[in-house]
């Protein structure tokens, strides 16, 4: 597991941190730091508030594999789209890209359910879990296209990014991957250049104020190699 943190003000480069998947929830206690910050702003006066309050936060959650085999990538997904939601950004607000072909699949023996450990206390696939690409959809050109907005007409809001030069993204990405690449659907592989020209466009079109990129597959801090630092 590797991540990122790139805000849209040029500056020094830092050096890729590459993460166990145990340092996963220190991640999250990042991200829920950044969401309840906003509370903490308004006590204070509003030429220091721009600084720390974050009402504008999006997520691109994104499970790149598929079949019942990878039941493990969905269920990583889902934990943190619900983690996400708990802590307050709405569904408008996530775009989640999964296969979805677990909470059905014929080997499943608990039926229209997905769990991420063996106690099977929490129903990942209950209600309101809202899936804006599904199955085949998830390719690297829509995920290409929800980074920098450039969505053909007819593509609905509901699947857009629509965020802008204020909004803190969580992107979050989980597959099987090697070097310099993460596969996608097992067809397809989206390339460390690719990623790193998507993010070149959010920061020229001033699509982040700040962007947290956390990548959970083999080799993932590869990805980093050709991303331009922004800190």
């Amino acid at each position: 597991m590797a991540f990122e943190v790139c805000k849209s003000k040029s500056g020094l480069s830092n050096p890729v941190d590459t993460l166990s998947p145990k340092l996963l929830l220190f991640l999250i206690l990042v991200f829920t730091h950044l969401l309840k910050s906003d509370a903490i702003g308004s006590s204070f006066t509003s030429s220091s508030s721009s600084s720390v309050v974050h009402t504008n936060n999006w997520a691109v959650l994104v499970c790149t594999s598929r079949f019942w085999f990878n039941y493990r990538h969905m269920a990583n997904t889902l934990s943190l789209y619900r983690t996400v939601k708990r802590l307050g950004i709405p569904d408008e607000r996530i775009i989640l890209m999964l296969a979805d072909d677990m909470a059905c699949n014929a080997r499943n023996k608990y039926p229209a359910q997905v769990f991420n450990n063996e106690n099977h206390r929490l129903n990942l696939y209950g209600d309101n879990v809202e899936v804006d690409y599904r199955g085949y959809e998830v390719t690297v050109e829509n995920f290409l296209r929800v980074l920098t907005g450039r969505h053909e007409t007819a593509v609905p809001r509901s699947k857009r990014l629509l965020s802008d030069e204020g909004s803190h993204i969580l992107l979050y990405m989980t597959g099987h991957g090697g070097d310099e690449f993460l596969k996608f659907q097992d067809s397809e592989e989206l390339q460390s250049h690719d990623l790193a020209d998507a993010v070149q466009q959010m920061k020229e079109k001033r699509r982040f104020k700040e962007l947290l990129i956390i990548i959970d597959t083999c080799q993932a801090a590869t990805l980093f190699s050709q991303v331009c630092f922004f800190i």
